[in-house]
């Protein structure tokens, strides 16, 4: 596996862990609702931007990313 890959999928679950911390669910829960609403491929999409956020901007960003594809989170 690449580094690339591993910095992403480490970056990802970083940000899933943070996610579900916020908006205090499960990671597993946090996963399911990312992936649901495209959250997946849209921060596989522009990992070369979000990884240079803060993980507080990042999880802000992918809740409204979420919110604009159906999603029912409160931000």
């Amino acid at each position: 596996m690449s580094e690339l890959k591993r910095n992403q999928i480490g970056f990802l679950v970083a940000l899933i862990n943070e996610f579900a911390r916020r908006f205090s669910l499960t990671d597993k829960q946090s996963f399911e609702y990312i992936h649901r609403y495209g959250g997946i491929e849209m921060y596989l999409e522009h990992y070369n931007i979000l990884h240079t956020l803060s993980f507080a901007d990042m999880v802000e960003g992918m809740a409204s990313y979420c919110k604009r594809q159906g999603g029912t989170l409160t931000i």
